[in-house]
């Protein structure tokens, strides 16, 4: 059975990530900051040393990287990727800056963009973080930073991943979602790999 890092999972589990992932032949290693969410590991993206070196076979992360200041990015981007095999890969998530800016320019700022389980999100929590967790004394939702297709593709590839393919899926999602390799990938390979773990991807 292959593993994969579930790496900032809060409360989700392996059915909360992706269709290749929700499968029999993956086994799911959960990684959180927050002991609250009884994490398999407890640490943080910019240090996971209690996580071998080429121990995992994948790697998800949804809606973590953003908690990240900007130095810390690269950090935990080579902690992606020393954790993976040589053959492995990470799929990421994070908001689209580039979509939630364009209904700020419209003046949408706290104008409800989508519905969540959590109540309605604005471009405002989507920027900095969710507004209630924080009131509630839930730090951990704050935004520190942010990005785009290009600035999270780039920032892979300088972190040492050989093949990304990503792509932004705008309104009403508001996120990127992006599937790096830690080895040289073909076209083709790729787009076999992206179908299984990007939404709406095709082979």
């Amino acid at each position: 059975m292959k593993l994969f890092l579930h790496v900032g999972c809060g409360s989700k589990r392996k059915n909360n990530t992706t269709s290749g992932f929700n499968s029999d032949a993956w086994e799911e290693v959960r990684l959180d900051i927050d002991p609250k969410v009884s994490p398999d590991i407890t640490g943080t993206m910019t240090d996971m040393s209690m996580v071998m070196s080429e121990s995992m076979d994948a790697l998800f992360s949804s809606h973590n990287i953003e908690h990240l200041y900007p130095h810390e990015v690269p950090a935990a981007l080579a902690e992606f990727k020393r954790v993976l095999k040589p053959d492995g890969f990470a799929v990421i998530t994070c908001p689209d800056l580039q979509s939630v800016c364009a209904l700020i320019a419209q003046d949408k700022l706290t104008e409800p963009a989508y519905s969540s389980p959590a109540g309605p999100i604005a471009p405002l929590d989507i920027l900095y973080g969710h507004r209630p967790s924080m009131a509630k004394g839930n730090l951990f939702m704050a935004h520190r930073c942010g990005f785009t297709k290009k600035v999270l593709s780039s920032s892979l590839h300088a972190s040492g991943f050989k093949t990304v393919a990503a792509t932004g899926r705008g309104n009403p999602f508001f996120d990127i979602w992006a599937v790096a390799s830690k080895c040289e990938m073909t076209e083709e390979g790729m787009r076999y790999l992206a179908s299984g773990h990007i939404p709406g991807s095709v082979r």
